[in-house]
Formats: C-alpha cells, sequence, structure tokens
C-alpha cells in the first residue's frame, strides 16, 4: 500500500482549513484517512502558534516507514525543520523560447553591443577633438 502524507482540507467557503492526514494514495482527498497529525490554517499569519501544527513524532515515524510527502506539505514540514524545502523550478524548459527566437535575440543583442560600442568610440573621438582644439588655442 502507498502512503502519502497530505492536506485534507475542510472549514467553510473562503475559510479553508487543512488536516495533514497520512493516507492511501488511492483515496479521496477529503476521503478515508489513516492517521491525522497535525492542521494547518492558511488564514493565520506564518508566525503565529496556531497556523501550523504537527505531531513531530508520528510524522517522522510515518516517513520513516516510507511515507510520501505532498510538495504542498514538504514545504510546511521545512518551516518546522522536519524536511529540506523541495526544488522549485523558476522557468520550465517547455516555455523557454525556441531555436528560431533564441537565434533573434542572439542577434539583437549582438546589434545592441555593437551600438553601445560605436556609441562609446563616438564619445572618445569627441572627448579627444576638444582636447586637440582645446590644445591648439592659445593661452591668453
Amino acid at each position: 500500500m502507498s502512503v502519502r502524507i497530505r492536506l485534507a482540507r475542510g472549514g467553510a467557503k473562503k475559510h479553508p482549513f487543512h488536516k495533514i492526514v497520512v493516507a492511501d494514495k488511492r483515496s479521496p482527498r477529503d476521503g478515508r484517512f489513516i492517521e491525522a497529525i497535525g492542521f494547518y490554517n492558511p488564514l493565520l499569519p506564518k508566525d503565529h502558534a496556531d497556523a501550523l501544527r504537527v505531531d513531530v513524532e508520528a510524522a517522522k515515524k510515518w516517513m520513516a516507514n516510507g511515507a510520501e510527502v505532498t510538495e504542498r506539505v514538504q514545504k510546511l514540514f521545512a518551516t518546522i525543520g522536519l524536511c529540506d524545502k523541495p526544488a522549485v523550478r523558476e522557468t520550465p524548459k517547455k516555455s523557454a523560447p525556441k531555436a528560431k527566437a533564441q537565434e533573434r535575440m542572439k542577434e539583437a543583442a549582438e546589434k545592441a553591443a555593437a551600438a553601445e560600442e560605436a556609441r562609446k568610440a563616438a564619445e572618445e573621438e569627441a572627448k579627444a577633438a576638444a582636447e586637440a582644439a582645446q590644445a591648439e588655442t592659445p593661452a591668453e
């Protein structure tokens, strides 16, 4: 039997309240569970004492016996130091630009770099010309 530690939603409409439960992964979200090991109230501030309560011993026991932890519960457990924070990808590979778009972006970056170099060269020439003109005028 595959077991997961996950959230079971309770509370009224727009007033969520979650129990942290150990359940068979095939059972429904708010359905039958093996053991309730804590609760989470997302409406309270994160530093409030009643926002998250977990029976640490029971959670450690279930994780040692091979219970999977869902990503949301893993984030909650990471705040109290029970497990590591899950890895979050900022941008998935699917949303990366395709080959032609990458070529266009590369060409645009090269053009911008060339324009910046030309601007710097023009500034240096103007500065050298101003210094030369200042050197040619006699001091009065």
